[in-house]
């Protein structure tokens, strides 16, 4: 007798249970039949139940089991293949004669082939030293060609890149190598001495410290080396990583420049890199045609996130590089080279206004200028359109979750003043404040535009949703897939988002809440105040007094004339008005150019001891 195969077994077997099922169909058929005696409507019912019941779990089983199909094949390609490196490697790959780096400080250029080989150098060098998957690269250095190899080389071991604020002290410097506990170490040539004094502070000592010279002049010191003599002769070639890389690896360990003073890590997965350079080339757009150049400080997630090496090298654009802000040479840059987006912040645009109108470049090849860090007020807006470009945008976020909201220049200068509304992949929302616990994601302000509440972001595309290495602020900010941003704001019926403070800069004086910036558009309307920022400082009658620091456009500028002006002004209430002002020369900001008020705060109470306050 001839053996059956598995295929005819499995065809007998099936056309089995067809005619089964064909016969349990007609069974049905014929008790639900109104000439049908033997079933009462209740035991009818009942047996539809039963066998609702057991077609639901076949098919849920079905289900699962087509669903772990798809995912078995699905899941370990994505997870491994699509990593941001892999995007890179992409452009090396179909790009490999197009430039993708430029410095016009030596007029040095790199095509993707030569840059993957230049970071590939760097990768084996730090291979040779023992650095592997996990392992930590910390750098601090300008924005230059080391960043972006040490940036890549760390991509390709699946170490993880710690850029770190140049404009840190040495003791700060210090507590952060503590936290991350670097392998190797580098820092520019310009930040000698900060750099020794804070290596000699730490309890944690990197096993490699390179000294980055991109002036060729220096010599690195004694237990030190420079990257040009620590890459010499290194391989070309592709490194292979310790072990697998991972969409879910962390590559990117950023610190928060913040508002509050003390340093957190915020790490970034791989997937977290790709989309969000996925979010800039949909916001922008940006594509492999563009070349772009971001002015602000590339550790900050703003300079390397948009419009920075991670989304133009994403897409095979090309990445010009400015160590530091000059307004005269981003116009040259623009027109020389023709750059098609500069980033920056707001308070820079207003020193490339002052140059354009002095120089007059050419500016066509710009398709527009990204700012991110605070709002743009109406009057500023319509001048850089009308002097720099009409394609002005201006992004809100965090470190934690880059950019969230989004004006693009279809939205201005009418939306000016406002942060836009949520982008593509991310739910930006405005929520009650409570003294004793966090408002739920769902209980939010009214859509007026004038009731303050608690901004919230939720954006799983591009957060880790964590601190690195605590806990307790990871779980004070982070809740329900939302990270409560400590921005208080309003929002209007078409979800565009109005920043109006933050929850411990708010001054409550005689019981009613003040919101510093409302203070301040106020104040910067006055033809003769270039800048300002408010604070409070207390007051046993009121709890708190209004205080304002003044940048004065004119020198003339008096008290009495500001007290005047906002007697008179229709927008301050009375109890908003500043009692107390002082004139300084600069606003204390951050590196992403947002004002610092609990620096101005601190200031503002040794101020009041030691008299150096105006009272109005």
């Amino acid at each position: 007798m001839k053996k059956e195969t598995k295929r005819e077994r499995f065809e007998r077997i099936s056309s089995a249970r067809s005619q089964k099922i064909t016969e349990m169909i007609r069974l049905l058929g014929n008790c639900s039949s109104k000439n049908n005696y033997e079933y009462s409507a209740e035991d009818t019912e009942k047996l539809f139940s039963e066998l609702e019941n057991e077609l639901a779990q076949a098919k849920s089983r079905f289900s699962d089991s087509n669903a772990g199909s798809i995912l078995s094949n699905f899941k370990p390609v994505f997870e491994s293949e699509y990593t941001w490196l892999n995007g890179f490697m992409r452009n090396v790959y179909r790009f490999g004669n197009r430039e993708a780096l430029f410095f016009p400080q030596t007029e040095e250029s790199w095509t993707y082939t030569e840059l993957n080989a230049e970071a590939n150098r760097f990768a084996s060098a730090l291979a040779e030293d023992g650095v592997k998957k996990g392992d930590v690269v910390m750098y601090q250095l300008l924005n230059c060609p080391e960043f972006v190899f040490a940036y890549l080389a760390s991509h390709k071991l699946g170490a993880i890149n710690c850029p770190m604020n140049f404009r840190l002290s040495a003791g700060e410097i210090a507590l952060t190598i503590e936290d991350s506990k670097p392998s190797v170490f580098l820092y520019d040539s310009h930040m000698q001495k900060v750099t020794e004094k804070a290596l000699a502070m730490s309890n944690h000592k990197p096993s490699r410290i390179i000294m980055v010279d991109t002036d060729q002049t220096k010599k690195a010191p004694d237990g030190y080396i420079s990257y040009t003599d620590y890459v010499s002769g290194k391989s070309e070639e592709n490194p292979t990583p310790s072990a697998p890389l991972c969409i879910y690896d962390e590559t990117t360990r950023l610190y928060t420049s913040g508002t509050t003073g003390r340093q957190k890590g915020v790490p970034l997965t791989s997937i977290n890199e790709v989309l969000s350079a996925h979010d800039v080339l949909m916001h922008f757009p940006l594509s492999f045609n563009d070349k772009t150049m971001n002015t602000t400080p590339w550790f900050h997630r703003g300079g390397i996130h948009s419009g920075g090496l991670t989304p133009t090298l994403y897409a095979g654009g090309t990445v010009v590089i400015m160590p530091k802000f000059d307004a005269r040479l981003c116009l040259e840059y623009t027109e020389k080279y023709k750059i098609t987006f500069l980033i920056g912040v707001p308070t820079v645009l207003e020193m490339l206004v002052n140059e354009q109108q002095r120089s007059g470049r050419d500016l066509s090849s710009l398709n527009g200028i990204v700012t991110m860090g605070s709002p743009l007020e109406r009057a500023a807006c319509i001048k850089y359109q009308n002097t720099l470009t009409p394609n002005i945008f201006n992004g809100y976020g965090t470190t934690e979750t880059f950019w969230n909201t989004f004006l693009r220049p279809c939205d201005l200068p009418d939306m000016s003043g406002t942060a836009g509304r949520s982008c593509t992949d991310d739910d930006v929302r405005v929520v009650k404040t409570y003294d004793n616990r966090k408002a739920e994601p769902d209980d939010t302000v009214d859509m007026n535009g004038n009731e303050v509440g608690e901004v919230i972001i939720k954006s799983p595309a591009k957060s880790a949703y964590m601190y690195f290495n605590n806990p307790e602020e990871t779980g004070r900010k982070f809740y329900k897939g939302y990270m409560y941003t400590n921005d208080l704001g309003t929002w209007d019926k078409n979800h565009f988002v109005t920043i109006v403070g933050r929850k411990d800069d708010m001054i409550i004086s005689g019981g009613e809440n003040i919101y510093p910036t409302q203070v301040e558009e106020i104040l910067n309307e006055h033809a003769k105040v270039a800048d300002c920022i408010v604070t409070a400082v207390h007051d046993k009658a009121y709890g708190q007094l209004v205080t304002a620091y003044i940048v004065p456009a004119d020198k003339s500028l008096t008290v009495a004339e500001l007290e005047d002006y906002c007697r008179n002004h229709p927008m301050i209430s009375p109890y908003k008005r500043p009692r107390y002002y002082r004139f300084i020369e600069e606003i204390p900001r951050n590196a992403t150019g947002k004002k610092l008020h609990y620096k101005i705060r601190e200031m503002a109470e040794m101020d009041l001891l030691n008299g150096l306050l105006y009272r109005a």
